[in-house]
């Protein structure tokens, strides 16, 4: 009986990290022009959008979303490529589709300095929010992925971030000049930004793993909240 009256009630009940708003770190450098796997001949970045496409119309109704992107730049410094296309806005499924079909991947990975500057746009400091990290590479810009986030940490109001690898090229930026945090052979130390700050590290390789890993960090841990509710039920 109460396991019935708590699914009754479960679609009136809102989890409150499903309100925090989001940013969505989007990886626009030169690899993801790259097929996947060398197998199918759809790049990267095809089959990231066709991910999102399926999990952002869902995710829209429960949370707010905006958009960075970095690697695509006009002129300069290949890690200079960082862009706010837009802070967290409700229906932002299309949106957010639109802007990544409206750039030629390029440029380097400077991922630790455009999860900065999401954080710095979302005032980590005072308000909470959610970062979600898109990438198919290491750091190869010189950033300190694992010192940023201890700072986030240590400064932050209350901020997650949850780093998604996909397809991820397990040599890409291993060397110390432009990665100086990573150790060969070891996971993508951009893992440390969410193991610093309580988030989830995933790696993905298919459109499907990738749409659920989207699921997972933007949409609302409902899952874990109903085995919750049965085993209490029970």
């Amino acid at each position: 009986m109460r396991l019935a009256l708590a699914l009754a009630l479960l679609p009136t009940i809102v989890h409150p990290d499903c309100t925090t708003d989001a940013m969505l770190v989007f990886d626009g450098s030169t690899s993801m022009i790259d097929s996947s796997m060398g197998i199918r001949g759809l790049p990267k970045i095809a089959e990231a959008q066709r991910a999102m496409a399926r999990a952002l119309p869902e995710i829209e109704d429960i949370r707010r979303v905006g958009l960075m992107i970095y690697g695509p730049q006009q002129v300069g410094d290949a890690c200079e490529g960082i862009s706010l296309r837009f802070m967290p806005i409700e229906k932002s499924a299309e949106p957010i589709l639109e802007a990544t079909r409206s750039f030629a991947p390029g440029g380097l990975t400077p991922l630790t300095a455009s999860v900065a500057r999401a954080a710095e746009v979302m005032q980590y400091r005072t308000e909470p929010g959610v970062i979600v990290l898109l990438t198919d590479g290491s750091e190869t810009c010189g950033g300190r992925p694992c010192a940023l986030g201890a700072q986030l940490a240590d400064q932050a109001y209350d901020l997650t971030v949850h780093v998604i690898g996909f397809q991820l090229n397990p040599h890409d930026g291993y060397f110390q000049w432009n990665n100086p945090e990573q150790e060969f052979g070891k996971a993508n130390v951009a893992r440390c930004l969410a193991d610093a700050t309580g988030g989830i590290y995933v790696t993905t390789e298919t459109i499907d793993e990738l749409t659920d890993a989207l699921r997972m960090t933007l949409g609302c841990p409902v899952i874990g909240w109903l085995e919750n509710v049965v085993e209490t039920a029970g």
